[in-house]
């Protein structure tokens, strides 16, 4: 376990009004620092007299004013090594005023504490060998998760679902790597006949696993960041009102104005569990005036971006000539039609819109809010393989992850061309060990320091 000489102190609640609000104190003087401002209803019960995962109510005291009291509060002890850091632990449960808090970090500061930086409890847990680093960035996942099966992917990797399967892959590699090794350096005892073929057989699975681990991230980037769903079409079709169905509120502005909207409106929503990150868009048109064209660009520079375009025609008013450039301009993206206003009498034709973009329709009406649950249904067959249950599936929702993924099957592959190409086995070793610190760098097992700064700072205060 990596030493730390200093204490560090932090708000581990938001620094806003609540109920109760809690400071987190981690390192060698954690309990001598929180005993020194502490002040027991109970005899007995000063810090350092708790056992570990025990609790005492009391006061904190300012003793340079005289014992002033800044607070009644519980305090929480959890000794080195069974703490989230591994470190002495010691938490404080106090109101939750900013005020309050403010007074208490500030004592403890003053008494022997550092003000902890952005994710430095978690960057101790992970030097500290608690956890890996993979686990380590599920933490933030699992704090910013705006779905709940984001929250379940990140919760899988904090229990080790994705350091399990690396750590595995890594082992059959070092396992054959160091038989080459045996191999090249005493040949009387460690034979390589026939090595070739078991070796390639070894990685073929391995390149299999790896393949697949890279083909989840798209669905994992989805469930982390929710599919970017770009509603286009042109003005009064109808947008606005759809949105603001989905929502479940009145977000958008709705008139019978036609170009109201005039710049983009995003939402991030869930769906029967399905992620969405969703834009309103400036009806797509031919138009003289300057700020209305600047909301169609932004449209258009929209669209380009997104995984999902929702096309809303008004079925209530012929096609024109803005419906057929917004066809062509979506005919290769990822789409689904809602034929808006299913409520009044049709006048365009769904053979008509296939003639033109042959995509799967959909009739609703934002009035009634009718037809929805089977855009709903679409929309899951259309994304994660037409299920979007929660399993036991490991998905890559990182894009570093992804990077050293496909680096480590590179490497991978370049072993198995080496193997059918007949080449000495030292060539083997030099791509097997790129694999093998590929994989690793995943996990934190080869990492520049800078690299494990950049990642913790991201994360936010009192983590």
């Amino acid at each position: 376990m990596i030493g730390f000489s200093d204490t560090i102190a932090a708000v581990a609640t938001g620094m806003n009004q609540g109920g109760i609000g809690i400071i987190r104190i981690s390192g060698e003087k954690a309990i001598e620092v929180v005993d020194s401002i502490f002040d027991p209803k109970k005899n007995g019960k000063e810090v350092r007299n708790l056992s570990s995962y025990t609790a005492a109510y009391g006061n904190i005291i300012d003793k340079k004013q005289l014992n002033r009291i800044i607070d009644e509060v519980i305090v929480l002890v959890m000794k080195a090594p069974s703490t989230y850091t591994r470190e002495d632990v010691v938490e404080i449960d106090c109101h939750g005023g900013m005020q309050v808090m403010k007074q208490i970090l500030q004592l403890l500061l003053e008494n022997g504490a550092r003000l902890a930086q952005p994710g430095e409890f978690t960057k101790r847990a992970f030097l500290n060998g608690r956890i890996d680093l993979s686990q380590a960035e599920s933490v933030m996942d699992l704090i910013s998760a705006k779905s709940d099966l984001a929250a379940k992917t990140a919760l899988s990797q904090l229990k080790g679902s994705l350091k399990e399967k690396i750590e595995n892959l890594r082992k059959q590699l070092i396992h054959h790597i160091a038989y080459i090794e045996s191999a090249l350096d005493d040949p009387e005892h460690y034979s390589l006949d026939g090595f070739h073929e078991t070796l390639d057989e070894v990685l073929m699975k391995i390149d299999e696993e790896i393949f697949h681990l890279i083909q989840t991230a798209e669905d994992g980037k989805m469930m982390k960041e929710g599919i970017r769903t770009v509603i286009l079409g042109k003005p009064n079709a109808g947008k606005s009102s759809i949105l603001n169905v989905m929502i479940g509120k009145e977000r958008a502005i709705v008139t019978d104005i036609a170009g109201t909207t005039r710049d983009t409106l995003e939402e991030f929503i869930s769906i029967e569990g399905i992620p969405l990150n969703i834009v309103d868009t400036a009806g797509i048109r031919n138009t003289e005036d300057v700020v209305e064209k600047i909301g169609v660009d932004k449209s258009i520079e929209a669209m380009e971006e997104a995984d999902l375009i929702l096309f809303i025609i008004d079925a209530s008013v012929a096609l024109d000539e803005n419906d057929y450039q917004i066809m062509e301009k979506i005919k290769d993206k990822q789409v689904i039609i809602l034929q808006n206003k299913s409520d009044l009498d049709y006048v365009v034709k769904k053979e008509e819109i296939l003639s033109h973009l042959n995509k799967p329709i959909i009739d609703i009406s934002a009035k009634e809010q009718t037809g929805f649950e089977d855009f709903y249904k679409l929309l899951n067959d259309m994304f994660f393989h037409g299920s979007l249950s929660y399993n036991d599936e490991v998905y890559i929702t990182n894009m570093r992850h992804k990077e050293a993924l496909e680096e480590a099957l590179n490497s991978i592959r370049l072993v198995r061309r080496s193997i059918a190409d007949d080449m000495p086995e030292d060539f083997y070793s030099i791509d097997l060990m790129a694999a093998y610190e590929r994989l690793g760098y995943i996990i934190g097992e080869a990492l520049e320091d800078d690299l494990v700064d950049t990642i913790f700072r991201e994360f936010c205060m009192g983590k």
